[in-house]
């Protein structure tokens, strides 16, 4: 399937954010990757460039390239009520990103490989697509043979932060989708807002 495979400390420069995660790469080089450096010239963006800028910001930051990208966000505008909302909330319920919400997966990129080498389940069924939409009432488990995989424990040891609309049961290693976020309780720095725009041209 396609995906990003790149340097991942490269691109979090580019958009001068740690996108990834924590990066000592990123913290040494705090300026724009490219031969120049810090002395590049900072010239001041277009309307349009930082309406592209933030929209690929929010495709790396989630891991899908711009076809699933435009696909999830025409489903968006389909959908009633605020569209950057709406587009934010469908690429939270994908079931990659919930698997990483819930601390199963250290990053976005752990919990993809766990979605597709079919270590998690979907009320009680094998999910192997990692652009899954999880719908409220859904129910994510390990799968009992992979429930002793160390990837897993060591990642869910780590994870402390937990989300409203997650509820996560450790004993079961499950967890359930309460509801869909509202857009306060993602931390993504993501103007969506943006997004919408430079998809209405």
């Amino acid at each position: 399937m396609a995906r990003y495979r790149g340097p991942k400390s490269k691109k979090a420069r580019a958009f001068d954010e740690p996108i990834y995660g924590y990066d000592k790469a990123f913290e040494k080089k705090k300026y724009k990757p490219g031969q120049h450096g810090t002395s590049r010239r900072r010239r001041v963006k277009s309307e349009y460039a930082l309406q592209l800028l933030e929209k690929q910001k929010a495709k790396y930051t989630y891991g899908l390239l711009e076809r699933q990208f435009k696909k999830t966000f025409v489903e968006a505008a389909r959908r009633k009520g605020v569209t950057g909302e709406i587009l934010m909330q469908l690429l939270e319920a994908r079931v990659d990103n919930i698997v990483f919400r819930l601390g199963i997966a250290s990053t976005r990129r752990q919990a993809r490989q766990l979605v597709l080498h079919k270590h998690i389940l979907i009320n009680g069924q094998i999910v192997n697509i990692p652009s899954f939409t999880c719908k409220i009432g859904d129910i994510i488990e390990v799968r009992e043979k992979s429930k002793a995989l160390l990837v897993i424990i060591e990642s869910l040891e780590k994870n402390t932060s937990g989300f409203p609309w997650l509820e996560w049961n450790g004993e079961r290693m499950q967890g359930k989708v309460l509801e869909y976020p509202n857009r306060d309780q993602i931390p993504e720095n993501i103007k969506e807002q943006l997004i919408v725009e430079l998809y209405s041209k």
